[in-house]
């Protein structure tokens, strides 16, 4: 088996933001490549893609991405669940690529956190693929996650990027993360 190439997994990653788009699905770099282009890089294990479609769009999605070799698997939501599903394609010479539902609508997910980042992103760098989400929506993001990995990638974030602490507080409201970014903030006595 070869091991993951840096080229081999932009590539995909960019083919398949390429596909998704094609099929009107606009996506948002979450994960350690957005945390990269923010100036925290750090290894990863797989290149995240986040979308807000409805569930039942997102095995047509997985049917459309099954080509040239690539193997795709759908994990689909259930009512517990508070992503709408994740897409994994893999390709020989390449990590993952991961496309994550953050709509579970009727019964969760947060569709309202991709839908807005999109509208603020901005586009990606060079050999990056997907929408790049602003600082302080890859925090709400992070915080969306939880646990100690995320909480490690926000105190990063946070030193290295020109956050707008009260911008982040105000979405954070917006979106009832607040109680989640008060914890972090007190942690690091911010």
């Amino acid at each position: 088996m070869l091991e993951p190439d840096v080229h081999h997994t932009l590539s995909l990653a960019t083919q398949i933001d390429e596909e998704l788009h094609g099929r009107g699905c606009e996506t948002l770099l979450i994960g350690a490549l957005a945390l990269a282009a923010h100036g925290y890089a750090r290894n990863t294990e797989d290149v995240d893609l986040a979308v807000a479609v409805p569930p039942r769009q997102l095995a047509s999605l997985a049917e459309s991405l099954r080509k040239e070799g690539r193997h795709v698997e759908l994990s689909e939501a259930d009512g517990q669940d508070p992503l709408g599903g994740v897409i994994t394609i893999e390709a020989a010479g390449s990590l993952p690529v991961q496309i994550v539902n953050f709509d579970n609508s009727p019964t969760g997910g947060f569709p309202a956190l991709v839908r807005d980042s999109l509208q603020r992103a901005t586009a990606p760098a060079d050999g990056l693929c997907g929408r790049l989400p602003q600082p302080e929506d890859l925090i709400l993001f992070k915080l969306y996650a939880g646990g100690p990995k995320s909480e490690l990638d926000i105190l990063e974030l946070m030193a290295r990027c020109r956050v707008d602490l009260t911008v982040l507080k105000e979405r954070a409201n917006g979106y009832r993360l607040e109680r989640q970014l008060d914890l972090v903030l007190a942690r690091i006595g911010g």
